[in-house]
């Protein structure tokens, strides 16, 4: 699918007929960037739960404090929303991050497609979980363990 069309599943008026927690986190995410992360206080469930490869957190104070452990060093991040499911309470987004951070892959961005599973409850994201692939965002860019996964990942397609 063209790049463009991907933008429009996210941007076209279908968005109108979304819950509102589903529209705010879309317009978060894909206006979220490197700097304060204020925005993501207003859009999460004080209860939420979330979890991604690497980590598992509950509530609030928790999540925003792991973000900012994840974004306090990075040069760049950007977000594009590319596909959206949803039904009822529950929805399913599929993304590609852009990042860059300055000990990995010498400080040039790195592209990641993931999708996130996420739910809502009075209008706030109460459930949201990442899958991604851990080793395309991090640890493929490591000096000594990023050849050793890239060797590993040759082998096994082979």
């Amino acid at each position: 699918m063209p790049a463009d069309a991907q933008k429009n599943l996210v941007s076209d008026a279908s968005v109108a007929d979304y819950p509102l927690w589903l529209k705010r986190f879309i317009g978060t995410y894909q206006s979220l960037a490197v700097g304060p992360l204020d925005p993501l206080a207003t859009l999460y469930h004080p209860q939420v739960q979330f979890q991604d490869p690497l980590h598992q957190v509950q509530g609030l104070e928790s999540l925003l404090s792991y973000f900012a452990g994840l974004y306090s060093k990075l040069t760049q991040c950007k977000f594009q929303i590319d596909s959206v499911f949803y039904q009822g309470n529950s929805a399913a987004l599929y993304w590609t991050m852009t990042y860059a951070h300055p000990q990995l892959n010498q400080g040039k961005p790195i592209r990641v497609e993931g999708h996130s599973l996420i739910r809502g409850e009075q209008d706030k994201v109460v459930y949201h979980r990442d899958y991604l692939d851990a080793g395309q965002m991090l640890y493929e860019h490591l000096p000594v363990v990023g050849a050793l996964i890239r060797w590993v990942k040759g082998r096994a397609s082979q």
